[in-house]
């Protein structure tokens, strides 16, 4: 296995230093499909490609065999402003390779095609596997994961390829984005006429900031409910203001369900509140389920995840594991280490060993 995997890991490398140099922001990920499509075909894989998304399946795909799925993204936010480096440059400095993209989630995503590249003419296997690289993950958009799923076969579980430093993601916070509309009525400031919206605002926005639901999460914690943006319709200093609209951001522990959580904001606060999506909702992953298993058993820890993956639309349980730390994604200079890369894809094998 050692050259075998001494190879997958210099290739894995390679590409992900040919997808650092192509922009792929999301919705724009066409030419790193393309890219992604080449390096599959050019190993005589039959892949598919709907929209920005690739797939494959492995070589004895059988129909009668649950299917586990190995999927990262491809797609990629916007530099940060502070970048010191040029962010389609593929720089290697003391081990580290630099680039946007390189460890959220491209180290990811290179590692799991190496795993499935390992296992995919191997016979006797107890599940089929299923690799895809999809995009809009940044931005949880409807041409990604959500669309690839329809185009795949039933899947029974998956492993999420993010940055978690090679430990095991259980669970995931779901994200609500509310908007809310706190109403009064306008008049002329020096009369002190009208009804100030931002006075009922600023009440509501109190309850948000004091709040907590009594439901802790072992693994997640307590819900958090954060006030992002505020605004008035009118920007005249001497009218009172007869609306006023601000933004909440909500992350949910797997103890409750969106509306549940609705339901009690709409019972405290005066404010009309509408939910931008309630697709993004908390997961979870069993103790006992086979991947969790493995996982411990390579010395692997669990813990729960406060950011939100594509995992958060996957109707089957999800793995999130995966290279790199989740700290450097979005961050200026982003970097992963060469090593991760490597370890990040003999553990996947090693994962996959215990299961299949």
């Amino acid at each position: 296995m050692n050259k075998e995997l001494n190879i997958l890991q210099e290739e894995a490398i390679a590409l992900l230093k040919d997808l650092i140099m192509i922009p792929s922001f999301s919705k724009q990920e066409d030419q790193t499909a393309g890219l992604l499509c080449h390096f599959i075909g050019s190993r005589n894989i039959e892949h598919t490609r709907v929209g920005n998304n690739v797939f494959a399946l492995n070589r004895n795909f059988d129909p009668v065999k649950p299917t586990i799925l190995l999927n990262s993204h491809h797609d990629t936010v916007k530099p940060n402003p502070q970048y010191t480096k040029d962010p389609f440059s593929p720089v290697v400095e003391n081990d580290k390779l630099f680039g946007l993209g390189s460890n959220d989630a491209g180290g990811c995503l290179v590692s799991l095609l190496s795993a499935f590249l390992y296992f995919y003419d191997k016979t006797g296997l107890k599940y089929n596997i299923v690799f895809a690289a999809t995009a809009e993950e940044e931005i949880s958009g409807a041409g990604g994961i959500e669309y690839a799923l329809s185009y795949l076969p039933e899947i029974n579980c998956a492993i999420v390829g993010e940055p978690t430093q090679m430990q095991m993601a259980v669970a995931e916070r779901g994200l609500m984005v509310l908007d809310c509309t706190a109403y009064g009525k306008a008049g002329h400031a020096a009369r002190n006429e009208g009804e100030n919206a931002i006075a009922k605002a600023t009440k509501d926005i109190e309850w948000f900031n004091s709040y907590q639901f009594p439901k802790i999460s072992a693994l997640l914690g307590a819900n958090k409910m954060n006030v992002t943006v505020i605004e008035t319709e009118n920007k005249a200093h001497n009218v009172i203001p007869g609306q006023c609209k601000f933004v909440v951001d909500t992350r949910i522990n797997e103890l409750y369900d969106f509306e549940e959580v609705l339901d009690t904001i709409r019972l405290h606060v005066q404010a009309e509140v509408s939910p931008r999506s309630t697709r993004l909702r908390s997961t979870s992953i069993a103790a006992d389920h086979p991947l969790v298993k493995a996982g411990r058993a390579l010395g692997r820890i669990s813990y729960g995840s406060p950011t939100t993956s594509d995992k958060a639309l996957m109707p089957f349980p999800a793995l999130k594991i995966g290279p790199g730390d989740s700290a450097r994604s979005h961050t200026a200079d982003e970097y992963i280490y060469m090593d991760e890369i490597r370890a990040g894809i003999e553990l996947y094998i090693q994962l996959l060993n215990q299961v299949l």
